[in-house]
């Protein structure tokens, strides 16, 4: 009479085993999934600061060699073009595409392309490479553009991290169930593959 009762209820146990350990592997790999989607959008909202960082510096930038008699001013135009096209384009980290963050990229590409024209010109001009504003501000530039590529490459380090557990069983089927999707990477800016020319 005793082992019938045994009996009666291994079934049920056994059954009840196996529904809690598939409840803990999917509440483990879900959590694990919300924490590297926080991390990659915490990371991405690092990289947005640097780039907000660099477009406030512009301004004072401007303002600084615009002072200078005779300056380019279609070269000033350029940056302050492309800082309001870049500053224009907003993206929620949790719902970018790839065609928003390659416009994003390109955008804040301009803008780096024009500073680094108008710092060119700036080497035309000693008067302005003399004052102590200007050498301050394109000291923060650089920093900030240093900043830039760190935070872009811890993005891209987190989303490697957080992407690849969207896709390993059975991290995955969470995943599908609960819709986490990849994040894109940042990309290198096209032409920073070739080395550039330096002459003397």
């Amino acid at each position: 009479m005793k082992k019938a009762k045994t009996n009666k209820w291994l079934i049920p146990g056994i059954i009840a085993g196996v529904i809690a350990l598939v409840l803990i592997l999917i509440t483990g790999s879900y959590n694990g999934l919300v924490n590297n989607r926080e991390d990659v959008r915490k990371s991405f909202g690092n990289v947005q600061t640097q780039y907000q960082r660099r477009s406030d510096l512009v301004p004072n930038l401007v303002s600084t060699v615009k002072g200078a008699a005779n300056f380019e001013q279609t070269t000033l135009l350029q940056v302050v073009e492309a800082r309001t096209k870049a500053t224009s384009i907003q993206i929620d980290p949790t719902k970018v595409t790839d065609a928003q963050l390659k416009q994003y990229q390109a955008a804040q590409g301009e803008l780096g392309s024009a500073l680094s024209r108008l710092l060119v010109t700036v080497e035309s001009y000693p008067q302005i490479k003399a004052v102590e504003a200007f050498r301050d501000l394109q000291a923060q530039l650089e920093g900030t553009e240093n900043r830039i590529a760190v935070a872009r490459k811890d993005f891209n380090d987190s989303a490697a991290i957080y992407n690849a557990k969207v896709q390993r069983f059975p991290s995955n089927v969470t995943a599908g169930v609960f819709n986490f999707d990849k994040f894109t990477y940042f990309e290198a800016d096209p032409g920073s593959e070739k080395a550039p020319d330096v002459t003397f």
